[in-house]
């Protein structure tokens, strides 16, 4: 069975940056989409970024573009988040997440209903 576990958050300064790492139990390669979500303390959880199972496929929302980086290390089943020059408003809880989406090449990370299969988060705080 699928596990997934985040790992990476943290306090950082307004304009810093942080890599967040999502680790998966089973081989992911080929099979699973994964997904970044993050939820702000009251607010609903959205969407963030995500790769598509053949590695290649990305998909970015807008308030991230050009700023974050997702990556997948298929050898270790490891799906990474590199976030650069971040803000206040990126602050919230990061999860990772699975959809089992066999030899896809897009995906997207605005259907949160896609992703059954989800990791416990990680605490990001962008704060001075």
């Amino acid at each position: 069975q699928l596990l997934l576990v985040e790992s990476g958050g943290g306090l950082v300064q307004p304009g810093g940056s942080l890599r967040l790492s999502c680790a998966a139990s089973v081989i992911i390669s080929d099979y699973y989409v994964i997904g970044w979500f993050r939820q702000a303390p009251g607010k609903e959880r959205e969407g963030v970024s995500c790769i598509a199972s053949d590695g290649v496929g990305t998909e970015y929302r807008d308030p991230v573009k050009g700023r974050f980086t997702i990556s997948r290390n298929n050898t270790q089943n490891m799906v990474y988040l590199q976030m650069n020059s971040l803000k206040p408003e990126d602050t919230g809880v990061y999860y990772c997440a699975a959809d089992w989406t066999p030899r896809s090449t897009l995906c997207t990370a605005q259907s949160l209903g896609r992703y059954r299969l989800w990791g416990q988060g990680t605490q990001v705080t962008v704060s001075s």
